[in-house]
């Protein structure tokens, strides 16, 4: 097991986001989540990675040293520096900083300058067009180029688990297709991937596995065939 989410809840205030989540991911899935919009799936995310605080409940991760540590009451830098890294909802690149720079904040927490460099590298070799666009100002790319400037920046810090929130967002249908070809292909590498993502077709053609979160509660798991034949799903996310 590389994440185990155990009866996790969240409150912003007195609105409970997430009630009881228990999640298992292991390693080498895709893992996906889906629901619709407000149903808490960024907050879950947000909350491995550190930036929100639960209010009850724990999340372990095994170590490359197969211990386990509880990420709860770590703080983010901490939790990218156990293997774990988020592609965030939106992109959020630095526009006015080219793709090089872009993916070297990526990796800033490594000392080493050859093994930033081998990690550059490697995401040009994930990601060609990266390698083309390297001094070019990030804004000027297009959505699905940033997307993968996205994905190459997280990979950065070689993780083992990869948190991708919509990666979908925005982007045209053929691009997104693209996109979950590299998702694929980063999986193939051995990086296990949390995904969330509205567009349900896309997300279960990729995953292992899946969870559907509905208001702040999980309500339905399985494998991504068995979610995908759910007459319920079908009705609620795949438009049938």
């Amino acid at each position: 097991m590389l994440l185990e989410v155990s009866n996790l809840c969240v409150s912003y205030g007195a609105i409970q986001a997430l009630r009881g989540i228990s999640v298992q991911i292991q390693r080498g899935e895709i893992v996906a989540l889906i629901g619709a919009n407000g149903a808490g799936k960024s907050t879950l995310l947000r909350t491995i990675s550190g930036l929100v605080r639960p209010t009850s409940g724990s999340m372990r991760l095994q170590t490359v040293e197969k211990q386990t540590v509880e990420l709860e009451n770590l703080r983010p830098d901490h939790i990218v520096r156990h293997g774990v890294s988020q592609v965030p909802e939106g992109r959020q690149i630095f526009a006015n900083l080219t793709v090089r720079e872009n993916l070297l904040l990526g990796g800033y927490q490594c000392r080493d300058k050859q093994i930033t460099a081998k990690n550059l590298e490697h995401c040009y070799e994930l990601f060609p067009v990266l390698a083309e666009r390297r001094e070019q100002n990030s804004g000027t790319l297009s959505g699905g180029e940033q997307q993968m400037l996205a994905i190459g920046r997280a990979l950065m810090q070689r993780p083992r688990l990869l948190l991708l929130d919509e990666p979908s967002l925005g982007l045209a249908p053929l691009i997104v297709r693209k996109i979950f070809e590299h998702i694929r292909n980063v999986n193939s590498q051995g990086v296990t991937v949390f995904l969330v993502e509205q567009n349900a077709h896309m997300a279960l053609s990729v995953a292992h596995r899946a969870y559907v979160l509905q208001t702040g509660e999980i309500v339905m798991s399985g494998s991504a065939r068995e979610l995908a034949d759910n007459a319920e799903v079908k009705k609620a996310y795949l438009g049938a």
